[in-house]
């Protein structure tokens, strides 16, 4: 089975009680077992991690990067400003999904930049938790 690395940066801790109205009532441990039981479902191992540490996701990067598994990455606020993460990103051969719950786009002025953009295979926003679910599909190895 191979794995995906589903890795969430900061405050994504939070979900559920964050802002509901923005980023919905799920749970991240909830985030984590939809993940885990679709990648399952699809033929994948999913290794679902959250940090609030920007060197720690980055090393997460990587570690995906050494076992050239993709990744499906919600960078959070690092999507903005984390050129380190961005140069992380880079360096993954096997496709990279972004995501976000929201659609960033629609929200502040200051959210419609992400560095993490143009190294990512495929962007997926706007759609809660289903933002996972669809970047898991597009990895998917099942026809």
């Amino acid at each position: 089975m191979s794995t995906v690395y589903v890795l969430n940066g900061p405050n994504l801790n939070r979900l559920g009680t964050r802002e509901p109205g923005i980023y919905g009532t799920t749970t991240f441990e909830q985030l984590s077992e939809q993940c885990i039981a679709r990648a399952g479902e699809l033929g994948m191992d999913a290794v679902v991690r959250q940090t609030n540490d920007e060197a720690e996701l980055i090393g997460w990067l990587h570690e995906a990067a050494d076992a050239k598994a993709p990744v499906i990455l919600n960078p959070a606020a690092f999507t903005h400003y984390s050129y380190a993460l961005r140069d992380a990103c880079s360096m993954l051969t096997a496709p990279l999904i972004e995501v976000h719950l929201s659609n960033p786009l629609a929200r502040e002025e200051f959210r419609h930049t992400s560095v993490v953009s143009g190294v990512a295979t495929g962007t997926i926003a706007g759609f809660g938790v289903a933002s996972y679910l669809l970047a898991l599909q597009a990895l998917s190895p099942v026809e």
